[in-house]
């Protein structure tokens, strides 16, 4: 199966609608923990993603994609911290595989072209939070992630348990 990974545009990406409201609905009825509860509503799936767009078209965010012959089938979004005093930094977020789509490698090439975009943006440091011993947090270290601490119950996990998170962060060379 071949992928692509490209940055969306803010057309493109609401283009993609259906297909990225269907990502993070099976991420999260899969048990993903990215900010939302099992099931999860497709009508808040969408709220997201139309708030993603406009942070696309402003360029406060770069929404990657991996798509096969049957479109999207994951995404990540790197954030641009535009603080005055971290013009260095981008933060990691919401990297959603399609479980029909997972174990392929699409989660390290997504993060691999996240990575080359904040290099090319001049940006020296990820930063991101995951669930603490989570599959996620594997993929994390494998791909360079250090962790900087545990924060303990931060938030409800899918099931509406409280998980601790883990900060990571990845020095770009």
């Amino acid at each position: 199966m071949t992928i692509a990974i490209k940055a969306l545009t803010a057309d493109e990406t609401t283009a993609r609608m259906d297909a990225l409201v269907e990502i993070l609905c099976d991420v999260v009825d899969g048990g993903g923990s990215v900010n939302f509860l099992a099931p999860m509503d497709r009508g808040m799936a969408r709220s997201f993603w139309q708030g993603v767009v406009p942070a696309v078209a402003s360029g406060d965010r770069v929404l990657f994609v991996a798509e096969d012959a049957s479109g999207p089938v994951g995404t990540v979004q790197l954030e641009i911290v535009r603080k005055p005093n971290q013009p260095h930094r981008c933060e990691v977020a919401k990297l959603l595989v399609h479980r029909r789509a997972r174990r392929q490698g699409i989660a390290s090439k997504l993060m691999q072209a996240l990575e080359a975009e904040a290099r090319r943006q001049g940006r020296t440091l990820l930063t991101m939070d995951t669930v603490n011993g989570s599959p996620a947090e594997a993929l994390y270290r494998g791909l360079g992630f250090q962790a900087a601490g545990v924060i303990p119950r931060y938030a409800l996990g899918t099931t509406g348990k409280l998980e601790d998170t883990l900060v990571m962060y990845k020095e770009l060379g």
